[in-house]
Formats: structure tokens, sequence, C-alpha cells
């Protein structure tokens, strides 16, 4: 990738949170076209980085840089799925920075939240209480409401976590066409397999960037004990890597 179609670079970034060090001089980048894997054990500061992409945790050290309009999906247990509204609305919802507080969607923001409704599969709930919608439903419901934004650069938080696999099939088809598309895509993930079959790369995070390359860095042993300080399932991980190659 040539740096023109760079979308993220963020540089050198150390987050502190409650008194200690929960990201140190951490440094990667995301250009178009590429689906970045972000892995590393719990606690290793995968969400506050991205938090920190979008601003949301202050930075003590570093810069982040992002080009274009970023779209965030958080971990489904942080959004409120008691809240009266539809599956079109929370949708809709995600062009609320482009519409404005208070003022009425026009024709392209019910366009944008349309495509977004039909690229997630959701079409035929869009009038579906959220309330009502399984695990893997209301995943593709983030999704659709981050891309309703029209992203450029699209910030995934774990979002194969407790879906079936009927979901996870159909959302990596999806950020498969994204990054097809030139769109850039930064994905935190505990499943390593699924990683080395659809990341194009991944950098392991513990703190601090440990490692970065291609999906087959997930089966070098020395770069795993690094990461995540123990054997993790290497063998198996082995065979998805050379796959993927």
């Amino acid at each position: 990738m040539t740096d023109t179609k760079r979308l993220l670079q963020v540089e050198s970034v150390s987050v502190a949170l409650g008194g200690r060090m929960a990201v140190e001089d951490a440094s990667l980048t995301v250009s178009g076209g590429e689906l970045v894997g972000l892995l590393g054990p719990n606690g290793a500061g995968k969400t506050t980085l991205l938090r920190a992409v979008l601003g949301l945790a202050a930075t003590s050290a570093g810069s982040v840089t992002a080009t274009g309009t970023v779209g965030y999906v958080p971990q489904r247990h942080e959004f409120a799925w008691d809240f009266p509204i539809d599956v079109a609305g929370v949708v809709l919802s995600g062009r609320t920075r482009a519409i404005g507080w208070l003022r009425r969607p026009k024709a392209h923001d019910r366009e944008a939240a349309d495509q977004a409704l039909e690229l997630a599969g959701l079409t035929d709930l869009r009038r579906r209480p959220i309330g009502e919608l399984s695990g893997g439903q209301r995943q593709r419901v983030l999704v659709a409401r981050a891309l309703a934004a029209e992203p450029r650069l699209l910030l995934l938080d774990e979002p194969f976590t407790g879906v079936d696999v009927p979901t996870q099939d159909l959302l990596n088809d999806l950020f498969g066409r994204l990054a097809a598309d030139g769109r850039g895509l930064l994905m935190t993930t505990h499943d390593l397999a699924a990683a080395a079959r659809t990341c194009t790369r991944v950098v392991l995070l513990n703190r601090t960037v440990v490692a970065e390359g291609g999906p087959e860095l997930l089966a070098d042993p020395e770069q795993m004990l690094r990461a995540f300080g123990l054997d993790r399932a290497i063998g198996s991980v082995r065979a998805e890597a050379g796959a993927a190659a």
C-alpha cells in the first residue's frame, strides 16, 4: 500500500489509565484495502488503543492521524438493547454527526442507512424492535450503524464474540468486500484461527506492539509467546495461517 492510501497512522502512542500505562509507545498503520487484526491477551490495551484513535481516551504521548470518516463498532454489551427503537432507527442514528442534532435526516441520509442495512443483511428486519434481536442480529445492527456514516476507516472491537457461525461467515464476507472496495479496517479479536484466515495483516499487542506482519505471524511460536505469554493453539493456527498465506 502506498502512503497516499494510508487511512490511519498511530505513532508512539501511550495511554495511562488509573495510574498505570495501558498502552505504551505503540505504533501501527492501516491503509485502504487492508483488514488488520489487532490481537493480544485480555488487558493488553486493544480496546484502549481503539478509543485513543477515536479521541475517547487521552494520550500521554504520541500522535494519531486518521484520514476521512471513521466508523466504530463497539463491543455488543456497550449498547442499550432495551431502548425502545427499531433496527432502522438505530442504523439511521449512525448519521447523527452528518445530520446534526435536532435536524431531520435528508434523502441522502436515508439512502446511506438503507445501503448499510442491505450490506449487513438487515433489510427484512428494519422494523424489528432491537430488544427482540438475537446476538448475531444485534452485532450486524452495530456494524450497519457504523457503515451508515460512510466511513473510509472502520474500527471493530471484538465483532465475533458470542455470535453464531452463520453470522461470523456473513461478517467475514462483508469485511472482505469493504476492504476490496478500498476501505481500511482495524479489528480486535480473540479468534486466532479466524484472523489467520481473513486478515491481510496482523498486529500483536501487549501494551506495546510486539510484532506485526502477514497472517503467517500467528503460526510463529516465538512471537505468540512474546505476545500472549503462553503457547496458545499454535498447532491449529499454523494450519490456518498456512492456508491463508
